[in-house]
């Protein structure tokens, strides 16, 4: 992955709330990418009966908003972490500055994508150890999360080190943060599109929980597709080139955070009846229809009989 070293960054979206971020409570609402991992190697669940009381309180509904926006910067003081973040060589010499980079691209995409209906992901916020949110509290435990009540994403970016390349063996790279981030962007999407609003609570591989998770990577799929054609605001494009060694680490980290695949590794036997995200072959698979087929309509899990 490489970015134009002309292209200039906007980082007036992405904060970093430093150490403690203002809160290391339980919360609720949020969407994790694995489901989280505890200190000895347990699964955490995703509390996905909050998302769809969140979606009773809020009223559901299409494109438009389904819940309220704004992030309450008084949860948490900007540590100025990214503010020297301004160019795309920048970002060639920084993960600080290719993460404002990769928020910059996403946004131009799904802003191109979805046109008058869009509106952009409120913030990105990096943390340590835990943080306040409009769904609550979190901590690193959850790894990154979507909040629909703020329409924020968070992340601890230990994460990538301690939990996916450690806990789970997962791949490094240029390109996992990036797929990591691309997902939980996709879920802002799919809270525009109304379809939080379809999650019933239920689990297993057919779930609408799952469905939820897949259409994440399928809408990340679909952005890494076009993500060499998106611009800055002068019209300078953003990165100049993403290889297929980059798609082939964004397959291998969506195996890595398939159910099946984390059950293995925290030593239990895999249980399909209990999946909330998707088994690594589906995770990948959907990913690649969002990279060849590219379209919002390819990318409808919930109106596909089977996933």
């Amino acid at each position: 992955m490489r970015f134009n070293p002309k292209a200039r960054l906007d980082s007036s979206r992405v904060k970093d709330a430093g150490r403690g971020g203002g809160g290391r409570g339980g919360g609720g609402g949020r969407i994790p990418i694995p489901g989280g991992l505890a200190g000895g190697g347990s699964v955490i669940g995703v509390v996905v009966a909050v998302v769809i009381l969140l979606v009773q309180m809020n009223g559901g509904g299409g494109l438009g908003g389904s819940f309220g926006t704004g992030l309450d910067a008084g949860r948490f003081s900007d540590t100025g972490r990214y503010s020297d973040c301004e160019t795309g060589a920048d970002a060639n010499e920084s993960a600080d500055c290719a993460r404002v980079a990769v928020e910059n691209s996403l946004r131009d995409f799904w802003a191109d994508e979805l046109g008058r209906d869009f509106r952009p992901a409120e913030q990105i916020v990096t943390f340590t150890g835990g943080i306040r949110t409009g769904c609550g509290g979190a901590t690193s435990d959850v790894g990154p999360f979507y909040c629909p009540s703020d329409e924020s994403i968070y992340l601890d970016d230990s994460f990538f080190d301690d939990v996916l390349a450690g806990q789970l063996r997962g791949p490094r790279g240029a390109f996992v943060e990036p797929y990591v981030l691309a997902h939980e962007y996709g879920h802002h999407l799919s809270n525009l599109l109304g379809n939080l609003g379809r999650v019933r609570g239920d689990t297993g591989p057919q779930s609408t929980g799952v469905r939820l998770e897949l259409q994440a990577d399928c809408f990340a799929g679909m952005w890494a597709q076009h993500a060499t054609q998106t611009e800055d605001a002068q019209g300078n494009v953003l990165l100049l080139e993403l290889s297929q060694r980059d798609i082939d680490t964004a397959i291998d980290a969506a195996k890595t955070v398939g159910d099946d695949y984390i059950q293995r590794r925290s030593g239990g036997d895999v249980d399909q009846e209990v999946w909330t995200h998707g088994s690594s072959a589906q995770r990948q698979e959907w990913f690649m229809t969002g990279y060849t087929r590219g379209t919002l309509q390819a990318c409808d899990t919930f109106g596909a009989r089977e996933v």
